[in-house]
């Protein structure tokens, strides 16, 4: 089984990537035809000139997702390969010494947007099923490609792939994202909330006249803070996530209208990026935040307040003996010679929702988890080979692992 390994192909892989990379696939609403159709597109031709079986379906018009199978024929288990094909901003083309959609190779490395996050995993999950078609091995099952639209947001697509049952029956998934391939088994949970104090405008020179929702904002902030160092007191640092975080990001007053030096506003608000580790429930720490806002409301009648929770992912743990952990820790071991590396993923990925529909993941693939939304993001090809053929043989490891009863 070992020999799919010399089945892939390394030109194949480096030249993919450079193919991906060159088609932009940032979403920019403003835009029109700025989407991941187009690159969608391309690895949809491409999976059916292999022969698989491919659905192309549109999440939202201009953002398909993509889904395939490799089909033994033969029952067995499902496992899924995830990558999606959305990339973040290039930002200013003036910071890269690259051209950031040119895939180029320099040093042993493939430059541009995507490189990393994910366009080279994406790349080496394809041309690992390509290896085991190539090597004509035996197995049982199906492997399935979920290749999503719009990770690096609200993750419609991978919702969407779930809502329509395609994540039913499936066994276990790997999620191909630059982890330097060590073997991620958890990753942060995250909460996305919307927090709002309200006031009344008043004259800055006499603001007793108005109620100042700036200050308001400020003492639940302070209170959040507090909160966020007593949830690291009672967890500790995770060993393979770090620490929880509750992180006001924006922070807008007036909401509406022009800010003016001399005026109070009738509103503020701040978004929280809140972080969460194994340990934590996102239920418990909602409602000790609602607690934190009805006790400013008893000291200050003045303070009104609302929490609107807009995303919630989450964080997800897998077992160390899950078959899908035991079957790439196997194959990373045929493959380096070494031991693998586990670790957990610091933000969230669309196995979140993989894993939250009942499936067990395992997160890893080629790449510096430091590069991806970098200028110059590029992926070591010595690295991204190393993936191709750890997604190769961990597939076949687990589909001709026993099903458990």
């Amino acid at each position: 089984m070992n020999q799919v390994i010399s089945f892939v192909d390394e030109q194949e892989v480096v030249r993919l990537t450079q193919e991906l990379v060159r088609i932009p696939s940032v979403f920019r609403h403003d835009q029109a035809g700025a989407n991941e159709e187009r690159v969608a597109l391309f690895v949809a031709d491409y999976l059916r000139n292999m022969g698989l079986q491919v659905f192309y379906e549109e999440v939202v018009p201009g953002r398909p997702n993509v889904i395939a199978f490799y089909d033994s024929g033969r029952p067995g288990k499902t496992l899924l390969f995830e990558a999606h094909t959305d990339v973040v901003t290039e930002g200013d083309r003036d910071a890269w010494s690259y051209d950031p959609f040119g895939g180029t190779i320099s040093g042993g490395r493939i430059y541009g947007r995507g490189s990393c996050d994910t366009k080279g995993n994406l790349a080496a999950a394809i041309c690992a099923v390509k290896a085991i078609q190539r090597s004509k091995q035996s197995f049982t099952g199906k492997i399935l490609l979920c290749i999503p639209c719009d990770e690096e947001s609200m993750m419609i697509g991978v919702k969407d792939f779930i809502r329509r049952g395609w994540a039913n029956n499936v066994d276990a998934a790997i999620i191909c994202e630059p982890e330097e391939n060590q073997l991620c088994i958890t990753q942060k949970g995250a909460m996305r909330a919307i927090l709002r104090t309200f006031g009344k405008m008043a004259h800055g020179a006499m603001p007793l006249t108005g109620i100042n929702p700036n200050t308001r904002m400020a003492r639940a902030i302070v209170a959040l803070e507090e909160l966020e160092r007593k949830e690291m007191a009672r967890l500790k640092e995770h060993p393979m996530l770090g620490w929880p975080s509750i992180t006001p990001t924006i922070l807008q007053a007036p909401v509406k209208g022009d800010p003016q030096i001399n005026v109070v506003p009738d509103q503020c608000m701040t978004t929280l990026d809140i972080r969460t580790v194994p340990g934590q429930d996102h239920q418990e720490l909602y409602k000790e935040i609602s607690a934190i806002l009805e006790a400013l409301s008893k000291e200050d009648d003045k303070f009104k307040a609302t929490l609107e929770v807009i995303e919630e992912r989450p964080w997800t743990l897998t077992g160390m003996n899950e078959a899908v952990v035991t079957a790439v820790a196997s194959a990373y071991r045929e493959i380096t010679k070494k031991e693998p590396v586990y670790n957990g993923v610091p933000g969230a990925t669309d196995g979140t929702f993989l894993h939250k529909a009942g499936i067990p993941i395992l997160t890893t693939g080629a790449g510096d988890r430091h590069i991806p939304h970098h200028a110059d993001e590029y992926v070591a090809i010595d690295q991204l080979v190393e993936s191709t053929q750890l997604f190769a043989l961990s597939a076949l490891t687990f589909l001709t692992q026993p099903v458990r009863a």
